[in-house]
């Protein structure tokens, strides 16, 4: 009895916890693919020593509604001038319980994106540039603040991670009309596709879930990334455009943040759903290091429906964020500009109308979660 009630409040816990953690970059050209380094799930806190968990993360999304500040613009789509990219990615996770609250993981991610503009190509065709391989690699440590075994209604995890240069930051392609004479040349592919940023990082992470009552969970998490190198050394052209755009003849470097919170209801034992919102972004600023170069600074908020289903050491999550609001502020760049000119300058950024995330994973263990009963029947009432 005791092993079939424990059963329960593992299934419960899981099912909860996998909705909750996933902190991808909502689909919008100002905010590149990113996750924290921590893991694809957030049952981490049921790890004991020993126990090993794989897991694979997909994200897909297209943008292509423009927005200056919090303004949409629908001429856009009616003149047929807006960019369009098409972005998937896959993260391979691997995660290790070093403790039952202490765990490691590393996230392996893959990426294919595709970019089509006129304002790239000579404003006078339509073409596509294209972009895949090996992103950003990260790894890092998380730790829970509480004993499970004594906190079985709420805990909360605190990580600490890296990413490592591993993606090209100057995978290039060909660009049409923009040479001598209107002739063809390579030339790196635009910020928002390229598999990496070029310079190391930190991230900062924490996640919690807290029971509101029966089957009825509270969750949130998030994590920011903090990236020191201020550009990578890669040509945008962008100044070509513009004499005005010469702070941005050079990628920057930005930061980058995820922050996700809402509830989550038990359904049945394999099934689970959630709604939460969502906030994402990349600064104007960063904390640390310069801010000049090329960047879209940018922020979604999302309304975050989920659903999962949890049977013996496997998980199936599915995420589908919707955008309600969109944001493109005013850069460095438009900001000296404005002030230079005096003229009011804001650039533009294409975002995606919603987001899809499907997530698997896949649990090698030998222990059993172990809660003393007075604590089961709690949980249960």
């Amino acid at each position: 009895m005791k092993s079939s009630k424990s059963k329960t409040v593992f299934r419960l816990i899981v099912i909860l916890l996998l909705s909750t953690f996933p902190c991808r970059g909502q689909g919008c050209v100002a905010v590149r693919h990113f996750s924290s380094c921590l893991g694809a799930t957030l049952e981490n806190n049921l790890f004991h020593t020993g126990d090993l968990q794989i897991g694979m993360n997909y994200r897909y999304f297209e943008s292509f509604r423009h927005f200056r500040e919090l303004e949409e613009e629908p001429d856009r789509l009616a003149n047929e001038t807006e960019v369009i990219n098409n972005a998937h990615a896959w993260d391979y996770s691997l995660t290790y319980g070093i403790s039952p609250r202490l765990y490691t993981s590393i996230t392996i991610p893959f990426v294919i994106n595709t970019r089509s503009s006129l304002y790239e190509h000579g404003r006078e065709e339509r073409h596509t540039t294209f972009s895949r391989g090996l992103a950003d690699m990260r790894f890092g440590l998380g730790y829970w603040l509480l004993n499970l075994e004594k906190n079985p209604n709420g805990n909360m995890a605190v990580g600490l991670g890296m990413k490592l240069p591993t993606g090209n930051y100057n995978a290039s392609d060909i660009f049409y009309n923009v040479g001598p004479e209107k002739s063809s040349q390579v030339r790196p592919v635009d910020q928002s596709i390229q598999p990496g940023d070029g310079g190391f990082g930190i991230t900062l992470d924490f996640q919690f879930y807290m029971k509101v009552k029966n089957n009825l969970f509270t969750y949130g998490g998030g994590f920011y990334l903090v990236n020191p190198k201020e550009v990578n050394g890669i040509r945008t052209f962008r100044e070509t455009l513009s004499p005005l755009l010469e702070n941005e003849a050079i990628m920057a470097v930005p930061d980058q943040f995820s922050i996700r919170t809402g509830l989550s209801y038990n359904l049945s034992t394999p099934f689970s759903t959630s709604l939460g919102a969502r906030y994402e972004g990349v600064p104007v600023k960063d904390i640390i290091g310069g801010n000049n170069g090329f960047r879209r600074p940018g922020n979604v908020f999302s309304v975050d429906p989920g659903i999962d289903f949890f049977k013996n050491s496997m998980a199936l999550t599915l995420n589908v964020p919707f955008a309600i609001r969109r944001e493109r502020p005013q850069s460095v760049t438009d900001k000296k500009t404005e002030a230079l000119t005096g003229n009011p300058r804001n650039g533009d950024a294409a975002f995606a109308d919603y987001l899809i995330n499907f997530g698997i994973s896949y649990r090698f263990t030998q222990n059993k979660l172990k809660l003393d009963p007075a604590l089961l029947q709690e949980f249960k009432n």
